[in-house]
C-alpha cells in the first residue's frame, strides 16, 4: 500500500468510498469534488494499493497554525489495517499546521489513539 497526494486518477475510487458511507456531497458532483479536493489550503490524500483507493484524507489548513480534517474514509473491506493511521500521519505534516481539529460520531476510539484533547463541538448549516 502507498499513501499519497490526491489527483484526478483517484477521484472514482474517492466518490466509491463517499457513496458507500452515505456521503452525498462528492459523488452527487464529481467535478465539484474534484475542485474541493485540490483547492487552495487543501491536503488530500489517497491510500493505494494495485491501483485501487482504498482510503483518502480530506484537510483544510490555514497552512500555520490550525487545519481541519474534513472527511476521512476507509473502504469497509481494508479498515483495521492501519490505513486510517497512514493516511493522518502522511497528511498532516503536508498541512504545515500545528494541529488537526476534526468531528466524528463513528470513529472516536480511533481518533482518541492519537495525542488529543477532546472538545465537544457543533456543525452549523446555514
Amino acid at each position: 500500500m502507498n499513501v499519497l497526494r490526491y489527483d484526478r486518477s483517484h477521484l472514482d475510487g474517492v466518490l466509491a468510498i463517499c457513496a458507500a458511507e452515505d456521503w452525498p456531497s462528492f459523488p452527487s458532483d464529481p467535478d465539484r469534488a474534484h475542485v474541493v479536493l485540490t483547492a487552495p489550503g487543501v491536503t488530500s490524500v489517497v491510500a493505494v494499493e494495485h491501483g485501487q483507493v482504498l482510503g483518502f484524507a480530506y484537510l483544510q489548513s490555514d497552512g500555520h497554525i490550525q487545519a481541519h480534517l474534513s472527511l476521512m474514509a476507509v473502504h469497509t473491506a481494508h479498515r483495521r489495517r492501519g490505513i486510517g493511521r497512514a493516511l493522518l500521519e502522511y497528511a498532516a505534516p503536508l498541512t504545515g499546521a500545528l494541529r488537526i481539529d476534526l468531528v466524528t460520531d463513528t470513529a472516536k476510539d480511533f481518533y482518541a489513539s492519537f495525542t488529543h484533547r477532546t472538545f465537544n463541538g457543533f456543525r452549523i448549516y446555514p
